[in-house]
């Protein structure tokens, strides 16, 4: 078992070299490429097809338009309007890639579009991930409801790093979490939207307009419940602090909305009962630092903290902004947009904490909340009130052992300080293996971000989410310089007979670690791949790159494919008994691959060597079948 890692690299070596090549295989140095579409890990695949069928797959339904399979691809034209195919079933979470191609188009407004829940009808409401052929446009990728009404509802919109056009092939893919969405063109993640509004029924569907599109490889594969973790090619989730703490009074409806507005993916703000037993957002124990009023939260009644001023000790112009219930930000977040991180604050009992349930529950929001705390108890109450509310366990210090508490108690995340995190980094990979995620609080700076993505964490809770927005998209456009990786030996889909000895080839730049590994044993760039040693069929590399400016992995196939040249070159090559090699040749040659692979199992650990024995007969098997 052999690792391929690259230590720290200097940053003027960095400026001056421009990239770290890892291997040149060969003597060849191979052009530097983007990284290939990232996901999570597959479960069970629902649909996957490459229309190499010739004809359209059963259960396609052309709902209109004109639909066909040309050339191993699908081809759908809508000479003027929207045509759409519908396919597949109902799915809360799973992921929707394609490979898609604009062939034609009336003018670069015009669009394609994944479906993300069209009933096998088409009738409306359907929503879909558009991308315009011209995609640099402000709106050319977005996320988009048809109403009942005929009418579109975009609700996140944004420019691609680059046009789409004609005759391109462009990789898609969306992951679905219940009303959340990720959007991934490339590979890279451009778009978050939480403001799907699913049905019960819809499935996937493919859509033109004003285009004439071709598809391939397009695969639906279902994924686990938990949203929270990042896929690759995703940057940091953003989590605004009490709402956009740094920028408005924090726990307030202003500071939600500041939060909102800058591109949070999660308002975090806290809950605490009032002495009437009304959950009041609020992070003190007291009133006195927030609001014009003094006492503690549980010795005031509702009506005396609606009657507080939360605002003007913040600044003047927010002067009469109120403590807002749970009730009232959870139905702000209904009506306008948003998810909740809710932290129970401090201890509750089982009762105070079946309230909180209840209030999240009439406001129609358990798809939207995820509650964390630091009691442990106050997450068995909620985890047996309400097991289909998402837990994360905050911690100023890491547990002896944070997977089998996160186990034991079934979250969805483990919510470590900053500073606890920096003294066992490693701890992210074990609570990833776990399926949980790593939300850590409370970080402000770049430099924190920059290391804390290098860690791999899922998101980051801050006072300043604007600028963690941007920070993002500043990674996403490659403006801190996410590494690269290319593939370059054997290529993608390449096809290898047992007589070829590629070199593993990878090309790396801005990264200050790789690891490289192949059908997910570790490997070593540079080295000679050896056919005659795997078995046939498909094989895998995955090559992850970590540096300063992120993370990237990409995935590889290749297929070693069993025929006669190669087996002969199997034989040649296997160390076996003169008499045995002449025996197993003559058979090769008089085409018995039945009785080559009996021979070979027969000599097996005698006249031929075992290992190589297995090799040659199960190619010899597969001839003998086709």
């Amino acid at each position: 078992m052999i690792i391929s890692r690259i230590g720290p690299t200097s940053a003027r070596r960095r400026a001056v070299a421009g990239l770290a090549t890892l291997v040149v295989a060969g003597g060849l140095l191979t052009a530097l490429g983007g990284a290939t579409p990232a996901g999570a890990e597959p479960g069970d695949v629902a649909v996957a097809e490459n229309f190499d069928s010739g004809t359209l797959p059963a259960g396609w339904r052309a709902v209109d338009g004109d639909w066909k399979v040309v050339d191993g691809r699908l081809v759908g034209t809508a000479t003027s309007g929207t045509r759409k195919i519908t396919f597949g079933r109902h799915l809360e979470h799973f992921r929707f890639s394609a490979t898609v191609r604009f062939d034609k188009v009336n003018e670069a407004t015009r669009w394609t579009a994944l479906g993300l829940d069209v009933p096998a009808s088409g009738a409306t409401p359907w929503w879909i991930a558009t991308m315009r052929s011209g995609s640099t446009a402000a709106n050319g990728l977005e996320f988009a409801q048809l109403t009942p009404a005929g009418a579109w509802n975009v609700t996140n919109a944004t420019a691609a790093p680059y046009a789409a056009g004609t005759g391109r092939d462009v990789k898609l893919a969306i992951e679905v979490h219940g009303n959340q969405a990720r959007w991934f063109l490339d590979g890279r993640q451009l778009m978050r939207t939480s403001s799907l509004q699913r049905s019960t029924d819809g499935g996937q569907a493919l859509v033109v307009n004003g285009a004439t599109v071709s598809f391939d490889d397009v695969r639906v594969t279902e994924l686990a419940p938990n949203g929270l973790l990042r896929p690759d090619g995703a940057p940091l989730t953003v989590i605004a602090h009490r709402g956009a703490s740094a920028a408005a009074p924090e726990n307030t409806l202003a500071a939600q909305e500041v939060a909102r507005r800058a591109g949070s993916d999660w308002i975090e703000n806290d809950v605490q009962p009032s002495k009437d037993g009304v959950p009041f957002v609020l992070h003190d124990g007291t009133v006195d630092r927030t609001t014009d009023g003094t006492g503690a939260i549980r010795n005031l009644t509702s009506a005396q903290l609606k009657a507080l001023d939360a605002g003007s000790w913040f600044a003047p112009h927010f002067v009469g902004a109120r403590l807002p219930t749970l009730a009232e930000q959870l139905a702000d977040l209904r009506n306008r947009g948003g998810n909740l991180l809710l932290e129970i604050k401090g201890a509750h009992t089982r009762d105070e904490v079946a309230r909180i349930v209840e209030v999240i529950r009439a406001e129609r929001m358990t798809t939207r909340v995820f509650v964390q705390s630091f009691d442990v108890e106050t997450l068995r109450h909620t985890r047996a009130l309400a097991p289909e509310l998402p837990l994360g366990l905050l911690r100023g210090t890491l547990d002896a052992d944070p997977v089998a508490l996160a186990k034991e108690l079934g979250l969805a995340a483990y919510n470590p300080s900053d500073a606890a995190l920096v003294a066992h980094p490693s701890v992210v990979a074990d609570l990833h293996a776990a399926g949980v995620a790593v939300m850590v609080w409370t970080v402000d700076s770049a430099t924190a971000w920059q290391r804390l993505e290098g860690y791999g964490v899922d998101g980051i809770i801050t006072n300043r989410p604007a600028e963690l927005a941007g920070w993002n998209a500043a990674q996403l456009q490659g403006g801190l310089g996410r590494p690269t990786v290319t593939v370059s030996s054997p290529a993608d889909g390449a096809r290898l007979d047992r007589a070829q000895r590629p070199v593993l080839g990878v090309v790396t730049g801005n990264a200050d670690a790789v690891t490289v590994t192949l059908d997910g044993e570790p490997a070593t760039p540079g080295r000679v791949l050896d056919p005659t040693r795997l078995a046939a069929g498909a094989h895998t590399i995955r090559v992850e790159a970590t540096g300063p400016g992120g993370r990237t992995t990409v995935t590889t196939t290749f297929t070693v494919v069993a025929d006669p040249t190669g087996l002969a070159h199997l034989v040649l090559a296997s160390e076996a008994a003169a008499g045995a090699r002449h025996a197993m040749l003559n058979l090769l040659a008089d085409g018995r691959y039945d009785q080559l692979a009996a021979y070979a199992e027969q000599q097996a650990g005698k006249q031929v060597p075992t290992a190589v024995a297995a090799v040659i007969a199960a190619d010899a098997r597969s001839l003998a079948d086709r």
